[in-house]
């Protein structure tokens, strides 16, 4: 029987085969390769962290299917010198990838337990190019701004135009956008004109709660 480091290792490398079938970004399957998932998820289901689906991670979140992250990354374009915004930190797992694909990265989470756990995991990890704060009044984090590229890892009712705002022109984001029980992931250019909007495909994410998206009192 494989030891769980075994076990690890080959549901990586098959993740990674699985993965490389529909995204094309060297770079985004290279940062896959090298985050370890398995450090992000609850020590109960470290055995299934290499499958691909999302799981829960406590307090109604979960952390992303791998596919998913595959492509809201890829939609980004990063080269590696880019400020980049996460909206939903969660686990940290997002982030991690996202510090190894840009020079900086600013992560924000409504739910402080989960800021203080994924602030651990990613400093022990030596992920020193990440923020991490607890969201305040404001969608995103404006001191952080421009961004080059925000990736929004919960589902927004619409477009948010208090992030648009927040990007550069020429700036990308990935959002999952529609109602709370299912998204259309969009990615979004802004451009001098407006927001260029490029549909990538149906999605599922928990939703986006805070100013300039859904009211906690409206989840029911």
């Amino acid at each position: 029987m494989p030891t769980l480091i075994e076990h690890l290792s080959r549901s990586r490398t098959a993740l990674l085969a699985e993965l490389a079938v529909d995204v094309g970004d060297a770079r985004v399957l290279n940062a896959i390769a090298r985050v370890p998932r398995d450090r992000f998820v609850p020590p109960e289901l470290r055995l299934h962290a290499y499958e691909n689906r999302p799981l829960p991670i406590g307090y109604g979140q979960t952390i992303s299917q791998p596919l998913i992250v595959a492509v809201m990354t890829a939609a980004l374009d990063l080269r590696g010198d880019e400020n980049v915004l996460e909206v939903g930190t969660g686990s940290g797992y997002q982030a991690a990838l996202l510090s190894r694909l840009a020079a900086h990265v600013v992560t924000v989470e409504r739910v402080p337990e989960l800021a203080r756990q994924a602030g651990r995991t990613l400093a022990e990890l030596g992920y020193d190019n990440v923020e991490v704060h607890v969201a305040g009044e404001t969608l995103g984090w404006p001191e952080g701004a421009p961004y080059d590229a925000i990736i929004v890892t919960a589902g927004a009712p619409r477009v948010p135009h208090e992030l648009v705002e927040q990007m550069r022109i020429g700036g990308r984001m990935s959002v999952p956008v529609g109602s709370r029980d299912l998204q259309e992931l969009v990615q979004v250019v802004r451009s001098p004109e407006g927001p260029v909007i490029i549909n990538l495909g149906p999605c599922r994410f928990v939703p986006l709660v805070g100013p300039g998206a859904w009211s906690s009192g409206s989840l029911g």
